[in-house]
């Protein structure tokens, strides 16, 4: 069963990269961190670096911080902040950025968001689902305009594991906008990853990013760092 998922997610990665939205296959070096202070809480910490090139052209800049408040192991509740500064310049055209059309313009967005995230497993699949509401305080610098959207966004991601240190990691997450056009965008996502401490992971995945009238393959790697920051309770001698 393993050997022919990986042969499905392959195929699929394969199909998708067939329609790209500009000439060139971008990529997002990202990391990830959950890092636990308590038993009921945790900090979120992230950053992401995307570029229309693997190397070059940088496209986006994306800080984000949260508060986890751990219901149980399989739920759990989050609120944070985010910054996004974003070149959306290529090669002279005109690209999407979200659900903004942009020429040449720098844009700086300052989002809040909420989320809930539930967990469960079926047989060796371990299953997530992410649903986030954001509120977004967007300002494209050199036009000298400030504008606020809002946005659901729904994630199923599905892992499964191969062995005690490698693992598969996909998922499909569909982005509602709750103003004007509701279809925002649609991200679908495979991978290879491997767990290189207890805490640690590293994924090697590809990307399909379609909005409503172009489509952008990016490769990803993600780096992914859970350390446990409770204070250990000392023996008594």
């Amino acid at each position: 069963m393993k050997k022919n998922l990986l042969l499905c997610l392959l195929a699929t990665i394969a199909t998708y990269a067939q329609q790209p939205g500009e000439t060139d296959t971008g990529i997002w070096y990202m990391y990830f961190g959950t890092n636990r202070i308590s038993e009921r809480w945790s900090i979120h910490t992230e950053a992401q670096f995307r570029y229309y090139e693997t190397s070059s052209n940088f496209n986006q800049l994306l800080l984000r911080t949260g508060l986890n408040y751990h219901i149980n192991e399989n739920a759990i509740a989050t609120g944070g902040y985010a910054y996004i500064d974003t070149d959306p310049s290529f090669e002279d055209f005109d690209i999407i950025f979200g659900d903004i059309i942009t020429d040449d313009n720098s844009i700086l967005e300052h989002r809040l968001f909420e989320q809930f995230i539930l967990k469960n497993k079926v047989w060796e699949f371990l299953f997530e689902h992410r649903y986030r509401l954001e509120q977004r305080f967007i300002e494209n610098v050199n036009l000298n305009t400030n504008e606020t959207q809002h946005r659901a966004r729904y994630r199923i991601q599905m892992t499964l594991p191969l062995t005690n240190t490698f693992f598969l990691n996909f998922y499909d997450e569909l982005f509602i906008n709750l103003q004007d056009d509701l279809f925002g965008q649609n991200r679908l996502y495979g991978a290879f990853g491997v767990h290189i401490t207890d805490n640690s992971s590293l994924q090697l995945g590809y990307l399909r990013n379609q909005f409503s009238n172009a489509v952008f393959n990016r490769w990803q790697i993600g780096f992914f760092f859970n350390p446990d920051l409770r204070k250990k309770s000392k023996k008594k001698p």
